[in-house]
């Protein structure tokens, strides 16, 4: 499980990039640079970080399936993820 502060913070960072999003491509197709760096840092969409949904961990993450490699062994496993079964030859 991921610390609660660095869960926190990329919560922060999901919320500051939604509600700068229409100022920020309003900037960026003026040419405005120096307005952009006005912005919060934060309110960059690339510091978001991805993180597993069920346990926060930020590596080994399946963007498909929105969790780390060890959720989605699991989740498989129980067949809690539609479509996905454990292969075997």
């Amino acid at each position: 499980m991921a610390k609660k502060s660095q869960l926190a913070r990329n919560i922060k960072r999901i919320k500051l990039s939604e509600r700068f999003a229409v100022k920020r491509a309003a900037l960026k197709a003026a040419g405005d640079w120096e307005g952009l760096q006005k912005l919060p840092k934060n309110s960059n969409p690339t510091r978001i970080k991805n993180r597993c949904a069920v346990t926060g961990r930020s590596r080994g993450y399946m963007r498909y399936f929105g969790l780390s490699r060890q959720q989605f062994r699991e989740m498989a496993r129980r067949g809690e993820i539609p479509g996905v079964t454990k292969s075997s030859w």
